[in-house]
């Protein structure tokens, strides 16, 4: 039997909705008495999914609204979403146009939905998202010093940096004070700090944007991380193996784990020491161990285990 499938579009005012099969739409405004009249109708539709496409923020009080009235939403990659229509040879974009895709690519691909973030954990996720961004906008001031001769420009690029750096240990002390004053994140960062090569700041991006490190299979969790390769095939052409969608801000921190694992961890030292013993590419390798990397961090939350050699 098929599922029924909503698709919504989120702006900025309004959410245009599309339902699967049978094609009906319908607009409600983006606040409380939009949102609720929307809930009101989800639960007489009964829908197997209800897919939002990430915008920027917009879909993050919906979603959760949705999630906490027990329906089965999902955020979706807007990029998936833009891919699907254009294999569906679909130009046209409006918002009704945009929904009614995503309520076909839900409909297609029946996304599994996926528990959202608490309240803490989205204050953790929202920190860490704010420390990645002071820190590539002290490289970007840093990167304007060295080309700046005057030296009056150079005083007020290092006064920049100088509250950058600032506001850059403030965060990380709301960042310890929101990990260690949980239990449950102080044990799981706790079992993620056992492993060689995982430190704080790596630890907690995955507590924050990982929630569902330990829940899942290794295939499952890699794919979410953007881990999972792909490969390229046509008739008889086989083309190269890609990695690639996923969160980019967890496969960066995997990828800074594995680097630092290839020196200091002895299993990963040797797994990665093997594959270019074999004639495996350097980055590939890397690759590898971030993955390898990933699956015995999501092993030893499952199991509540710390890292053990043997």
């Amino acid at each position: 039997m098929d599922i029924i499938a909503v698709g919504i579009d989120v702006s900025k005012d309004r959410l245009d909705v599309a339902v699967r099969p049978g094609g009906e739409l319908f607009v409600v405004t983006r606040n409380a008495s939009g949102v609720g009249r929307l809930i009101e109708r989800m639960r007489a539709l009964a829908p197997g999914i209800i897919a939002l496409e990430a915008t920027g923020g917009f879909e993050t009080v919906v979603a959760a609204s949705l999630a906490a009235a027990a329906l089965p939403v999902v955020v979706v990659n807007p990029a998936q979403i833009r891919a699907f229509a254009k294999a569906l040879g679909q130009r046209a974009k409006t918002d009704p146009i945009d929904a009614a895709v995503i309520a076909h690519f839900a409909e297609a691909t029946k996304p599994q939905p996926r528990p959202l973030a608490d309240e803490a954990t989205q204050l953790l996720a929202d920190l860490v998202a704010r420390r990645r961004q002071i820190i590539e906008m002290i490289g970007a001031e840093s990167q304007r010093e060295k080309r700046i001769a005057v030296s009056r420009l150079r005083k007020s690029i290092r006064r920049v940096i100088g509250m950058l750096e600032k506001e850059l240990a403030e965060l990380d002390s709301e960042i310890d004070d929101s990990v260690r004053g949980s239990p449950a994140w102080r044990e799981k960062e706790d079992l993620l700090a056992s492993v060689p090569g995982i430190g704080p700041i790596i630890s907690r991006t995955l507590i924050a944007d990982l929630p569902e490190l330990g829940t899942l299979s290794r295939k499952q969790i890699a794919a979410l991380a953007g881990l999972a390769p792909f490969t390229r095939q046509s008739g008889q052409w086989k083309g190269r193996s890609f990695i690639g969608g996923g969160r980019k801000s967890v496969r960066t921190a995997l990828f800074m784990g594995a680097m630092v694992a290839m020196r200091h961890n002895p299993v990963l030292k040797a797994f990665f020491n093997r594959l270019t013993k074999a004639g495996k590419p350097k980055m590939v390798a890397i690759i590898a161990v971030a993955r390898k990397l990933l699956t015995i961090l999501n092993a030893i939350v499952r199991d509540k285990r710390p890292w053990q050699i043997a």
